[in-house]
């Protein structure tokens, strides 16, 4: 069960147990999307239209895209910026969870709110997101980045990556798409952790079978259709977050096509509209919602198995110790 419940078996897991298996869902779910990630930011920081009628576009499908990316980098260029990203993951996993289940207590032993509520999922997921957030932005701008490069790359590794970025741009170049990061990150999460809890109840409903209804299939499907629905409803404020992540990034974009310069949040927004127009918004959407669906299905998925296989180990009284 996601989310503090006084009746589940999970109830009983320490902080430490919570973190655990949030970062390990976060560590094995990042392994397994992350050429769908690199395929959303290669979208989204491409000014030219997404279509094969534009001879200007370097990528204009993901079926075109996957094989011009295998051809000129190779297969690992879909795993291009993985460390940071299993770092983003791993810890981004841990802090999330612990601070939804610390909230969703809170909501429980402190107010007289049903800490299981749609609504109360979707405050404390926002909120738990945003603790998340500020603790990863560094990480994020700097997997951002590396997945961005084309070839000749102008970061060798994350160590150098790191220093050209601190001597040449200052601190604050780690800290770049924060703010739509925020705006965007309280509803996206929110939307996830509620439709979550909504879409396991709506499936319990529909299939008659107790069989069915147990197990960690459900978790996926549930999941994967929150992620869906929340990537949805909160997409712009994606786009706009990895544009501002690559400012000052320019020379590495030039092989991929135009590149532009965004002074702020709004400025961004105001570019994308005017010179993309509307549908701008939602370039990369395809990949995006591939990884949302896969992203937050097994991000759940193995939440709950990690949960659940703990839970049962600290039942049994843990590991046996070896006699003699």
């Amino acid at each position: 069960m996601v989310g503090y419940d006084p009746d589940s078996n999970c109830a009983s897991l320490s902080t430490g147990e919570i973190a655990a298996a949030g970062s390990a869902s976060g560590l094995v779910t990042r392994a397994m999307i992350s050429p769908f990630d690199v395929l959303k930011i290669r979208f989204q920081l491409q000014i030219e239209q997404l279509s094969s009628r534009n001879q200007q576009a370097k990528y204009h499908g993901i079926r075109q895209a996957i094989w011009r990316i295998f051809q000129e980098e190779g297969p690992t260029a879909f795993w291009k910026g993985h460390v940071p990203a299993q770092l983003l993951s791993i810890t981004y996993g841990g802090v999330q969870f612990v601070s939804f289940e610390l909230l969703t207590k809170m909501v429980h032993h402190g107010t007289s709110y049903d800490a299981r509520d749609f609504t109360v999922h979707f405050v404390c997921g926002g909120l738990a997101a945003c603790v998340s957030t500020v603790t990863v932005q560094p990480l994020d701008t700097l997997r951002t980045r590396m997945a961005a490069q084309g070839e000749p790359k102008i970061y060798r590794n994350v160590r150098h990556a790191v220093a050209s970025m601190y001597w040449t741009e200052g601190l604050r170049s780690f800290y770049r798409g924060l703010s739509p990061t925020i705006i965007a990150v309280v509803p996206y999460a929110g939307f996830q952790f509620s439709f979550y809890s909504l879409l396991k109840k709506l499936y319990n409903w529909m299939v008659p079978t107790e069989e069915m209804k147990t197990g960690n299939i459900k978790n996926f499907v549930c999941g994967s259709g929150a992620g869906v629905l929340s990537k949805t409803l909160t997409y712009p404020f994606d786009l706009f977050k990895k544009r501002l992540q690559v400012g000052g990034f320019e020379q590495a974009r030039a092989a991929f096509g135009q590149v532009r310069t965004y002074t702020s949040f709004v400025d961004c927004a105001r570019q994308v509209v005017q010179e993309e127009g509307p549908r701008g918004l939602f370039k990369g959407l395809s990949p995006s919602l591939l990884k949302a669906a896969f992203s937050t299905g097994f991000t759940f998925f193995w939440y709950e198995l990690f949960c659940g296989f703990l839970s049962a180990l600290k039942d049994s009284g843990g590991p046996k110790k070896p006699q003699g």
